[in-house]
């Protein structure tokens, strides 16, 4: 019997996958076991590499205390870039094909923080290009907003907590938010929003200082001396369609803000 797939099936099947979750294979191609356990006994047979600083009686780097001093040191969002490309301690850069900085209008009255890349935004270089970020700009233009805008009081100003994709899209650790938080504040402090828009609970953590993104949506609060307001991320709402009556009610409250100036 003839058990191949054809192509409509076949991309059905995938399609449900994706739908389910699923948004990377495994590997992208075969792995050879031999030939890791060959570099293995190589690399046990190399000299040993000089010791740590911490061995040779030097203290270690600080990684938070770096990033303060690279991000204080930039005078504008080009130096911001350059400096968040150039910092050598954060490990997710390393498997990451792109720096996801920011898109949008600079000095647009409404910035908008997510969480971190996703497996398109990594590919293209830019936040919120996937799923989420097209439901993201259906949502902005429902109230008038555009990150293609070049007015300031209708565009929007997009960037992550992160700008690297975390391997399988797991959430941020605390020492990796710790390490990019100077350098958002500084992104902030340069973009200079009226408001900050908080999306997701990964958000929330890094600049409310908790979690619980269902209870505090739709409230306004402050962070890094800006009204900030907390909303459900659109991955979130990709996941629970139900809950898009709560973002859309939180969209209409940014505008209200937006209106009263």
């Amino acid at each position: 019997m003839d058990t191949a797939l054809d192509w409509h099936t076949a991309r059905a099947l995938l399609e449900w996958q994706v739908e389910l979750g699923a948004t990377d294979a495994i590997c992208d191609a075969p792995v050879d076991r031999f030939a890791a356990a060959e570099e293995a006994r190589r690399a046990s047979e190399r000299p040993a590499e000089a010791p740590a600083a911490s061995a040779r009686g030097e203290a270690a780097p600080d990684p938070v205390a770096e990033a303060e001093a690279a991000a204080q040191a930039a005078a504008d969002l080009p130096a911001l870039r350059a400096a968040l490309a150039a910092y050598p301690h954060c490990a997710l850069k390393q498997g990451a094909r792109n720096l996801v900085f920011a898109d949008g209008l600079p000095g647009a009255r409404v910035m908008i923080v997510g969480e971190a890349p996703g497996r398109e935004e990594d590919l293209e270089g830019r936040p919120f290009v996937g799923r989420a970020g097209r439901l993201l700009d259906r949502m902005l233009a429902a109230i008038g907003l555009d990150r293609s805008a070049e007015a300031a009081d209708r565009g929007v100003y997009i960037t992550n907590v992160l700008p690297w994709r975390p391997p399988r899209n797991r959430e941020p650790t605390a020492e990796e938010t710790a390490m990019m938080l100077p350098f958002l504040r500084r992104h902030v402090e340069l973009a200079a929003p009226e408001v900050l828009v908080i999306m997701g609970n990964s958000s929330a953590q890094a600049l409310l200082g908790r979690k619980g993104i269902t209870r505090m949506r739709g409230r306004w609060d402050e962070a890094l001396g800006r009204p900030a307001l907390p909303m459900l991320h659109p991955a979130y709402l990709l996941r629970n369609p139900h809950a898009k009556r709560m973002a859309w009610e939180d969209m209409l409250t940014l505008a209200e803000r937006l209106e009263a100036g």
